[in-house]
């Protein structure tokens, strides 16, 4: 078969498309025929070297690709053979990954594709979207919600935008630069603002001002100085929720200004709100 393999840590010129041995299923195991592969935040991660709880470290060389859908086309011994043939998307974790024609993983991990759902739409689905049906079920949302998603234009943040605004929230979304604003805007935020400009928290105030209340909601992703300025436009009794920190750290140092009782903060991470079936739940 074909792969894309990468031989060593650095920039994409460093994945190579090569023939390599066709994977054959352990016991438990399935091998499916690729039909889509996903580029997850944490493949690019593993591809520039970087280590921490997530990724794990990946010796090389390593095929990456986290989310895969396409068919069944082999089993490994002991696995159910109701799968055989089956349109499925999975979650596949670290290396031997995705960006395969053919590769393995375990049966617990597949989810039956639902008709009417591409591999595309599907493996957009399968990480980035449970996580984000994860991070809904701590915040349940309304047309009295006002809510700020801090990277707006990213996979989790244009669902939340999107999910939000049919919830009939006022949407307030945060991304850097004015092509990702324009997305933001366009997946029907109220206000984008481009965070990467120093006085953005006064835009937002400014718009919180004419609403008359702050914002009852923080989804953030960035942390850092970033999530400080958002605590800070948070209404008394507001939600933080953290999804992530690509800021480097939680917040810059400064001590957070609400008690328990006044803001829920649950710092999560996808491990945390996986589902045991996304691609039956609705919502979204």
């Amino acid at each position: 078969m074909h792969a894309v393999r990468l031989h060593a840590f650095g920039p994409a010129e460093n994945l190579s498309y090569e023939s390599v041995e066709d994977p054959a299923p352990a016991p438990g195991q399935v091998r499916i025929a690729v039909r889509a592969a996903g580029v997850h935040l944490l493949d690019t991660a593993l591809r520039q070297g970087m280590t921490g709880p997530y990724p794990a470290p990946t010796p090389l060389p390593t095929i990456p690709g986290r989310e895969i859908a396409g068919t069944v086309e082999s089993l490994g011994e002991g696995t159910d053979p109701d799968w055989l043939g089956r349109h499925v998307v999975a979650h596949i974790g670290n290396a031997p990954g995705g960006y395969a024609e053919l590769t393995v993983t375990e049966a617990d991990k597949l989810h039956p594709v639902p008709d009417g759902l591409d591999d595309a739409e599907a493996v957009a689905m399968i990480g980035t979207g449970r996580t984000t049906l994860g991070i809904l079920g701590f915040t349940p949302l309304g047309p009295e919600s006002i809510v700020l998603v801090t990277a707006a234009a990213g996979g989790i943040g244009t669902l939340l935008v999107q999910y939000a605004k049919n919830a009939g929230a006022t949407v307030i979304g945060l991304a850097g630069g004015p092509a990702k604003t324009g997305l933001v805007r366009a997946n029907g935020a109220d206000l984008a603002v481009d965070y990467t400009l120093p006085d953005w928290p006064r835009q937002v105030r400014t718009h919180l001002d004419a609403l008359g209340r702050r914002a009852t909601v923080v989804y953030d992703s960035v942390g850092g100085t970033t999530a400080r300025a958002a605590v800070d436009l948070l209404d008394k009794g507001g939600q933080h929720v953290v999804y992530g920190w690509s800021g480097q750290s939680l917040h810059d140092g400064r001590p957070l200004t609400f008690t328990e009782d006044e803001l829920a903060a649950r710092a999560i991470t996808s491990q945390n709100v996986l589902g045991p079936d996304m691609s039956r739940r609705g919502g979204g």
